[in-house]
């Protein structure tokens, strides 16, 4: 009997140092995944009028007032493309990128109680909370389509690239709430930082103004930024706008390449502080 237990046990020793990523186990984790992930759809939308509306209903309104004023009083260009969707095609992404930020960059404090009391790889956290938003880009940008049929813009053949801008900005996020999520639990100031990094970040992307505005050699230095690659991804792959992304997207790729791989690496290195000091 006690051979049959020892065989059964798991002997978790503690790390040091760099240590392996080991992605491998989120998959033996997926079912652990799948519950978080579906727990905060259930608790973001549980006891709202609107339910899933909102997801349509945030870009819309933001929308609406960059038009407003940004469109009608600044007469800022538009690349062609009528106002309304020429914002709302840049928001749709943008939306997915700041939500995932703001609410995997707290997933760990949020979930405290659950680190402390039992182990598993604490990467599966903020990755379930980004996953959760799929689905509100997903309403989101079935309406960016019925948008564009309003409008009469069809979809270019271009659209093919669309799923690379995609995970592109699934990369931008994923590694920023990495990042944001591990300094979050040794200082809390993060949680008060993120609403204004992300407004900011907001008009350092081109949502209300085209990228075209940004001369040479800015306008590929400007790539630094990968929301920047992802919205005029977007928009060259949806409404056909401009001419197909060249250097600043690579810029855009390699950043969010950078950011993903160097957050990985640094949330492993202190994930073993993270049910000590949380």
């Amino acid at each position: 009997m006690t051979s049959k237990v020892e065989a059964l046990a798991t002997d978790i020793q503690p790390t040091s140092g760099w240590v392996p990523v080991r992605l491998g186990d989120l998959w033996d984790y997926r079912e652990l995944l799948y519950f978080l992930v579906w727990r905060d759809l259930k608790v973001r939308y549980r006891q709202t009028v609107l339910g899933a509306s909102w997801a349509v209903l945030q870009p819309v309104m933001t929308m609406a007032v960059f038009t407003l004023f940004f469109g009608m009083v600044a007469g800022l260009p538009s690349d062609g493309i009528p106002y309304p969707l020429f914002a709302y095609s840049a928001l749709v992404p943008w939306t997915f990128f700041a939500q995932g930020v703001a609410l995997s960059s707290n997933s760990l404090v949020a979930n405290q109680a659950l680190i402390r009391k039992v182990y598993f790889p604490r990467l599966v956290i903020p990755i379930a909370t980004v996953a959760s938003i799929l689905v509100d880009f997903a309403i989101a940008f079935a309406a960016l389509l019925v948008m564009m049929a309003f409008y009469g813009v069809s979809v270019p053949p271009q659209a093919v690239w669309l799923p690379l801008f995609f995970l592109l900005a699934i990369a931008a996020t994923v590694g920023v709430g990495l990042w944001l999520s591990a300094l979050n639990v040794l200082y809390r100031d993060v949680q008060h930082v993120v609403p204004f990094m992300v407004q900011t970040w907001l008009f350092a992307t081109p949502i209300v103004y085209p990228s075209s505005l940004i001369p040479e050699p800015w306008h590929t230095v400007y790539g630094v930024n990968p929301m920047a690659g992802v919205v005029d991804g977007f928009r060259w792959a949806l409404l056909g706008t401009g001419t197909a992304p060249g250097p600043m997207l690579l810029v855009s790729i390699l950043s969010a390449a950078a950011l993903l791989v160097s957050s990985l690496l640094v949330f492993r290195r202190i994930e073993r502080l993270f049910a000590d000091v949380v």
